[in-house]
């Protein structure tokens, strides 16, 4: 029989029944979720099979409404057992970060108040705190007096906004032509862009929403250490230029995918000097790092950088979407504004009513810099610091394990938090003893390739995790392996 709850709108508002049923909803919720958590496994087991088998029982759309009670119940019996679980400790296969606790209250009021950051009249104080919040990211990572910068869904957003804006300042002020009017230029196939071999596939994706192709992305060589080789850049550049090609950005990758190394910004800023070419810094992966006392040198001058992808959902733990984009000067989002009379009217902004559609390639947005304002006021410099200095320590001491242990081989010693390596042996071995880890023991890590061979992956990016713990799952590791050898 149906209960008030299901009967009754859950539109919040103002009415004490409709509040009566919000607090009901959401303790229930609640309560449902912290009675999944049964163990400190990463993932339950199920295999792809048996979900689709799972979930192809529901109608997704009924002919008329369940009801909330009902709904919950299959969401106890469907979903919430299957989730990934990324606080366990048992948890390191991508950039894919647990979530701070503040950060989750913060969702649920967001989420709440549903506000559109699009314009002041859609997020009044929401908008006032994203300014703020900016403000304080661009003193953070040195931009000087002109900087400003946006909120994103992540670091492939901020890549795709910060190529748009290379491309355009290298249209507008060397080729003098206005790519916003005009489209791209007669000679826009002769545009390149420069980033490693181990870059993030987003330079691709981006290149060509930008209508420039695959083939504008030059990638460059790297070292042993997987960082940009400059000596290489610089001859790729004059290559290019010799050419007749028309170098127009490089991308520094500040932390790597899958090793997490660091393209050297102080030498990558003098050969954009040299050639007049935009710097862009992507930093999704090691943004975090500029609040470590102890490892933030290793970042190099972020601000020296046109502009820098900063992600808030991998070493910053908030949850996902959390990004943002900052610039070096803010005049260069003019790329992207464009007035609507039912939008950001020009009379709004000239009596200071602040819309931040004008810098975002998103309309509709959500307030994600609440995310960060209650997080940094949470914890604080030295809160992240420490978190940050755990999880790059803890890979360290991992990389140290390996390199000593006969039974494995390291790729290259970590400069974040990424421990990449394998079991001596084929890479059949490695791939099986990564599933069996999957499946049959809860414990979910990565797998990539490294010069041509499987490799397995570590990425460490919860606080939680000891020392002892990681010696532990290499053993098991070993362990695992003698068995599926193959």
């Amino acid at each position: 029989m149906s209960t008030a709850i299901d009967k009754l709108p859950y539109i919040l508002s103002c009415d004490p029944a409709a509040k009566e049923i919000y607090q009901t909803v959401i303790s229930q919720t609640v309560q449902a979720i912290t009675d999944s958590i049964q163990d400190g496994g990463a993932y339950q087991g199920a295999s792809v099979h048996q979900l689709q088998q799972i979930l192809a029982k529901t109608q997704i759309l009924p002919e008329q409404g369940l009801g909330w009670h009902a709904v919950l119940d299959k969401v106890k019996t469907d979903i919430l057992p299957h989730f990934l679980r990324t606080w366990s400790t048992n948890y390191m296969a991508h950039l894919h970060s647990p979530a701070l606790i503040e950060s989750l209250a913060s969702e649920l009021i967001l989420s709440t108040f549903n506000q559109s950051m699009d314009s002041w009249d859609q997020s009044p104080v929401a908008t006032e705190v994203e300014v703020q919040v900016i403000k304080e990211l661009c003193e953070l990572y040195n931009l000087g007096p002109d900087a400003d910068g946006t909120f994103t869904s992540g670091g492939s957003q901020s890549n795709l906004s910060a190529l748009t804006l290379a491309r355009d300042w290298y249209c507008n002020t060397v080729l003098h032509h206005d790519v916003k009017k005009y489209g791209l230029p007669a000679s826009f196939q002769k545009l390149r862009l420069y980033c490693s071999e181990v870059s993030h596939f987003s330079m691709e994706k981006s290149a060509h929403l930008l209508g420039l192709g695959y083939d504008a992305v030059r990638k460059v060589a790297v070292d042993a250490r997987c960082r940009m080789d400059v000596t290489a850049l610089s001859a790729m550049i004059e290559e290019d230029e010799a050419s007749g090609l028309l170098p127009f950005c490089v991308v520094a990758t500040i932390g790597t995918t899958d090793y997490g190394s660091i393209d050297p910004v102080e030498e990558l800023r003098k050969i954009c000097d040299e050639h007049q070419l935009y710097l862009h810094a992507d930093a999704a992966y090691a943004s975090a790092v500029q609040l470590s006392d102890q490892y933030r040198v290793r970042l190099g001058n972020l601000g020296l950088c046109d502009s820098i992808t900063v992600d808030f959902h991998k070493m910053f733990l908030l949850p996902i979407s959390c990004g943002s984009l900052l610039i070096k000067h803010k005049a260069w989002f003019d790329v992207f504004t464009l007035h609507a009379d039912y939008l950001n009217r020009e009379e709004d902004e000239m009596d200071g009513y602040t819309n931040l559609v004008g810098k975002s390639l998103q309309t509709t947005r959500r307030f994600d810099a609440l995310k960060v304002w209650m997080a940094f006021q949470c914890r604080g410099k030295d809160g992240y610091g420490e978190m940050i200095d755990t999880c790059i320590g803890n890979a360290a001491h991992l990389a140290n394990q390996i390199a000593a242990n006969a039974a494995f081989e390291l790729a290259i010693t970590p400069e974040l938090s990424s421990v990449v390596f394998r079991l001596k042996g084929s890479c059949e071995t490695n791939k099986a003893v990564r599933r069996q880890l999957l499946h049959h023991h809860q414990i979910v890590i990565g797998q990539t390739v490294y010069q041509g061979r499987t490799y397995l992956k570590f990425t460490l990016l919860n606080p939680m995790v000891t020392h002892q713990h990681l010696d532990a799952l290499l053993e098991q590791i070993e362990q695992i392996g003698s068995t599926v050898r193959l």
